[in-house]
């Protein structure tokens, strides 16, 4: 199918379903385009955004808020936003009555402009991400950092030139939509249960993960854990030229530490240095894999590997990861509300050294917690939980043996017991293991919220 065809929206019955950051983003963009725009969500017309609303009635765009399209026949295409299920019946009705059904990823890739850098794995994403996009612009590119870092793919897609550079993060959510999709690069960070609320096994969340190389060729890259096994074996059937980095291991080609350097090798023999490991700033083993995939992307990207090291060492990390956000009476406060999963929280615990007072509970993604609490040995010395998961996480913890454990109603109530219980030189540690979904309406909202918690104790 010729690239007019995908890209031609002009009176194409679209419907939008969910309106979220994507969603709002997509909606715009069909009504710029000259489609005929209906949207859906599950919540109510009083609980939508009264702008979005005025938007919505002065493009005449048909509204099915807390509803669904009594005919799903009429549609020509479906843009799911990433946190709808595809499986949803009046989907699977849509898309038997021949209906595409798509995201507003592969939507944006079709309608926009400019080269794509990918980023996914079950961790890692944002930090990675945003390293990238920082070295991309500090080499004099046009970049966009896009994508379920919270910034719509296709709200920069159709204002990016030819010569733009789009890096984004991608979940498995977002990829499980997309047909056409082609990232001139694209990297998978590691690969360790999350989501089985959705995908259900390791295996199905693996494929949706595998579906950022599918259409790449091999005149372009793939970048990916050789450390992580599961994670590497997704790479078997990319056509593109699987380049892999690690921690661990020297590599013929590849990005890897040596002497204590972050180094890539291109295959043809030669070694580059790009700077020393311990000149990062960012905290933690997980960041040096961060670091090094960041380093694999931008040089085979053909970014000059001294702006790379002069980039990865100016680095200070994202908001909600690992961020140091204050110090009272001796005590540190760290906020890693990004710690939304079992392993993102144990490669938090690792990443400190002092006594910790760990914050954690949340959403219920369907998650075991065992993993979390076989990471406490002598790092964790007590444990104050709060949300849903609350009891699930405390009677693994009893079952393990760990006892120093709490329940509190909510945030508040946990910072201020922390600080109470806390000695100098304790480190009170946000690292929810855990979405947000119940108590918060993101991850960043609960970082926030725990900031301001702990700026409240100097008062």
């Amino acid at each position: 199918m010729s690239k007019e065809m995908l890209t031609d929206m002009t009176d194409k019955n679209v419907l939008i379903v969910g309106m979220g950051n994507s969603g709002k983003a997509a909606s715009q963009a069909m009504v710029k385009l000259g489609a005929k725009v209906s949207v859906q969500d599950s919540k109510k017309e009083e609980d939508i955004d009264p702008q979005l609303l005025t938007f919505l009635k002065n493009k005449n765009v048909t509204c099915y808020f807390g509803s669904e399209p009594e005919d799903m026949g009429v549609f020509d295409m479906l843009i799911l936003s990433p946190g709808v299920p595809p499986d949803l019946e009046f989907i699977n009705e849509a898309k038997q009555k021949g209906a595409e059904i798509i995201g507003e990823l592969e939507i944006a890739y079709r309608v926009g402009h400019g080269h794509y850098v990918a980023i996914t794995g079950t961790n890692g994403k944002t930090t990675t991400t945003t390293l990238v996009g920082e070295i991309y612009k500090a080499a004099g590119r046009k970049t966009y950092v896009v994508g379920n870092i919270g910034v719509a793919v296709i709200s920069k897609a159709l204002s990016a030139e030819e010569d733009s550079w789009l890096i984004t993060e991608t979940s498995s959510f977002q990829l499980e939509t997309i047909k056409y999709f082609r990232p001139d690069i694209s990297a998978i960070l590691n690969l360790t249960p999350d989501h089985m609320d959705r995908h259900k096994t390791m295996e199905k969340y693996g494929q949706a993960k595998a579906e950022i190389f599918k259409n790449q060729t091999s005149d372009q890259y793939c970048i990916i854990n050789i450390d992580d096994e599961r994670c590497y074996k997704l790479a078997s059937g990319c056509r593109a030229r699987v380049i892999p980095f690690s921690r661990q291991k020297q590599l013929e080609t590849g990005a890897f530490i040596k002497n204590g350097n972050i180094v890539v090798r291109d295959g043809s023999g030669k070694t580059v240095k790009i700077c020393g490991a311990d000149e990062l700033k960012i905290m933690g083993s997980h960041n040096l894999e961060n670091a090094l995939a960041a380093a694999a992307v931008s040089y085979f990207g053909g970014i000059d590997p001294q702006i790379i090291g002069k980039t990865l060492k100016e680095f200070r990390g994202v908001e909600h990861r690992l961020e140091l956000c204050n110090e009272i009476d001796g005590i540190r406060f760290v906020n890693d509300s990004k710690g939304t999963n079992p392993d993102a929280a144990v490669k938090a615990i690792e990443a400190m050294k002092e006594n910790i007072i760990l914050i954690a509970g949340g959403y219920d993604k369907d998650a075991s917690y065992d993993k979390l609490i076989s990471s406490f040995e002598g790092r964790v010395k007590a444990l104050l939980l709060m949300g849903k998961t609350a009891t699930k996480i405390k009677e693994a913890a009893e079952k393990a043996g760990f006892t120093s454990s709490i329940i509190l109603k909510d945030m508040e109530a946990c910072v201020r017991e922390a600080y109470r219980i806390a000695k100098p030189g304790d480190v009170v540690l946000l690292s929810p293991a855990c979405a947000s979904w119940d108590m918060y309406t993101s991850f960043e909202q609960r970082g926030r919220h725990f900031k301001s918690c702990v700026q409240a104790l100097e008062r």
